[in-house]
């Protein structure tokens, strides 16, 4: 076990009038499992770069025995086969010891042999987690590796980091966390704080902090409103003793009980001080989620009704035959293995797929959809051209983006360099400022905070739209879906 050290280190982008990071330290041991939180757009990512070296601190420094290797990494030769792409990454190991992290992580082992870039977005996750992983006396940096892996994946790959130690793991998947991860270190608004244990007991920690820290807001709220009204009181009584001295013979007595008059509020105003003083310490790190807004649109009637449905990729079945229909107000999940079909299934019910199938699917006359796909690379430009080109109010786009947590500065700037969350933002408020009868979500969580996703969770419950969607986020997903369609 060695230490890692961060000291006084601060960070702005050039250019930039904001800090990223102003006098941070931390300490880490690296051994530890270490799950990395916090808002999107609050440096997750700045920070691995500062670790890694691609990026110096304009003052302090980071302190480390080993060397740091990241997660994802480039594959330079994709043509290459498999197993020559992850020997050429690992090459101290053993390929005993590779096929045997690949077994755990049911991995295909005929896979090894076929083109890198052949292989699905999660084969690939899992072959350069393996490889990592073989590269021993290192620490490593693994920066949100779920958003390419379907729920049975997920759960994979968390148990086997669980067997695994000297890691920040950067994920908002709160199930995903839990089962890897032996301490929290989380971003929070006016620094940052590492705590043993799982995100579950350190969101139990937090919400019970922040319970106490309102309550004590509260309490200290009253009691200065108490001493002001006590100040005031004190403060005409003392001048109404003033005034009584003028031409009285009891000037000595008056004069006296003036004196202690206005200590009296002296003592008062400097108990209102520090009971001021106090409040201003609460609740520096509240995160506040704003409520956000729907307007779906009311159905008359089923929305969507198929019947032996069949997606097929050239001749071939890919899912089904299947049977459902949709009614207004269900939510359901389509849950499967990745290249099961899901994404081409939400593709068919938005009538925008060439994608043969067989079967029948009806839809409503006149269903207006509102979708949210699973790529961001498109965003380009500034959030104004994207309002106009998707003819959606600009003011209320932005103003659902501001309970998002953006921050206006970012409305100016180029969505390109936008973060990937800050990015899948982009795409839900769009979403959200349509009026809809039906709303087709792709993976709209990748890469969203863990507060904006149970924003999103509230905003769904309260609403109740109708939708298809698919996430491999388990805790939304069974908190949102009415039903689960496999895949």
């Amino acid at each position: 076990m060695s230490q890692i050290k961060i000291e006084n280190l601060s960070f702005s982008y050039p250019g930039s009038g904001d800090s990223v990071f102003e006098n941070l330290n931390l300490q880490l041991d690296s051994d530890w499992k270490l799950g990395f939180i916090g808002r999107n757009g609050r440096g997750k990512t700045t920070l691995l770069r500062l670790l890694l070296g691609e990026v110096f601190p304009d003052e302090g420094k980071i302190t480390a025995a080993l060397p740091f290797d990241y997660f994802p990494y480039p594959v330079a030769h994709g043509d290459w086969l498999t197993m020559e792409v992850l020997q050429e990454q690992c090459g101290e190991a053993e390929d005993w010891q590779l096929l045997r992290e690949l077994s755990l992580l049911d991995f295909p082992e005929e896979a090894l042999w076929r083109p890198f870039a052949s292989l699905s977005q999660g084969e690939q996750t899992k072959a350069l987690l393996a490889a990592l992983f073989l590269r021993e006396g290192r620490f490593h940096l693994i920066d949100e590796p779920t958003n390419h892996l379907d729920g049975e994946a997920r759960r994979r790959v968390s148990r086997w980091l669980a067997g695994k130690q000297g890691y920040i793991l950067v994920s908002h998947d709160r199930a995903f966390l839990d089962g890897c991860v032996d301490h929290i270190l989380a971003l929070n608004k006016t620094g940052a704080e590492i705590q043993s244990g799982s995100f579950s007991s350190w969101w139990e920690n937090k919400a019970r902090r922040d319970a106490f820290e309102q309550e004590q807001n509260l309490r200290l709220k009253k009691e200065i409103r108490r001493l002001e009204q006590a100040s005031q009181q004190r403060r005409q009584k003392a001048d109404a003793v003033e005034r009584a001295k003028t031409g009285s013979g009891l000037r000595p007595y008056l004069g006296e009980k003036s004196r202690k008059g206005q200590q009296q509020r002296k003592n008062i105003d400097r108990r209102a001080e520090r009971a001021v003083e106090e409040k201003e310490q609460l609740l520096k790190d509240l995160e506040q989620n704003e409520s956000l807004k729907l307007s779906p649109l009311t159905a008359r009637g089923r929305l969507l009704d198929l019947r032996e449905v069949c997606l097929l990729y050239g001749e071939k079945p890919v899912c089904g035959p299947m049977s459902f229909q949709l009614e207004p107000g269900e939510r359901i999940a389509l849950h499967g293995r990745n290249g099961s079909g899901k994404s081409t299934l939400l593709k068919l019910l938005l009538g925008e797929t060439e994608a043969a199938y067989t079967g029948t699917v009806t839809r409503l006359s006149g269903l207006r959809i509102s979708c949210v796909p699973q790529d961001t690379a498109f965003l380009r430009g500034s959030l104004r051209d994207f309002a106009r080109e998707r003819e959606i109010d600009e003011s209320l786009f932005k103003a659902i983006l501001r309970k998002m947590d953006f921050s206006r500065a970012q409305f100016e700037k180029d969505m390109a360099d936008f973060s990937a969350g800050q990015k899948k933002k982009v795409l839900l408020a769009g979403s959200l400022c349509r009026q809809a009868h039906l709303y087709l979500w792709d993976e709209p969580l990748n890469y969203i905070d863990i507060y904006s996703r149970m924003q999103i969770e509230e905003l769904i419950l309260q609403y109740r739209p109708t939708m298809v969607f698919v996430e491999h986020d388990a805790a939304f997903r069974q908190r949102i879906a009415t039903r689960v369609i496999e895949l």
